[in-house]
């Protein structure tokens, strides 16, 4: 039957007392997960901490499927940044390095225009209809290390949905059935 009928044949000789201990300890798994994310936010300052590149417009200096960890301070942001940033009307942050920043002598407040390394032009086709410059609110973070190709594993999640359940129900029917 092979490892997923071996799983199976474990649940099934499970009491309802151990299958209910291991299903809350898959729970408590989960709620940990959630934690350290909450918590990464709070001291990283940055609704996202973690993001996986995902287009090839960074290269050389980031490649697709790297992974960048960001962190979001009160300090001025200054042109040669890589900053992540959200669009009105689009899902997927994009990273791209800043290139120019105006600041508002009235007001303080800091435009920023930013670009990818490898692409043409500045990123004012991507922004929204009328934007011509980012605002701190689109800001998600700014670059403070990588960990190179380590993303590929979200990527191909993303792309291929099928791995992402049948990854996802192993891993829980593995933590179900074991008997430890």
């Amino acid at each position: 039957m092979g490892w997923v009928g071996d799983q199976i044949d474990s649940l099934r000789s499970m009491n309802v007392r151990q299958l209910l201990t291991q299903t809350i300890s898959l729970g408590m798994i989960i709620t940990s997960a959630l934690i350290i994310w909450k918590v990464q936010q709070c001291v990283t300052g940055s609704e996202s901490p973690v993001v996986v590149v995902l287009s090839e417009s960074m290269e050389p200096g980031f490649q697709r499927g790297d992974i960048l960890f960001l962190r979001m301070s009160k300090d001025p942001i200054r042109s040669g940044e890589i900053v992540v940033f959200n669009i009105d009307g689009r899902e997927i942050p994009i990273v791209h390095r800043v290139i120019k920043v105006h600041e508002r002598q009235d007001t303080g407040e800091v435009d920023v225009l930013t670009k990818g390394d490898n692409n043409p032009g500045d990123d004012r086709l991507l922004y929204a209809r009328g934007q011509l410059w980012l605002h701190r609110q689109h800001i998600m973070g700014r670059a403070v290390g990588f960990l190179p190709y380590v993303g590929w594993v979200t990527i191909l999640m993303t792309e291929k949905p099928i791995i992402k359940y049948v990854l996802i129900g192993s891993l829980g029917l593995l933590m179900i059935a074991s008997k430890e």
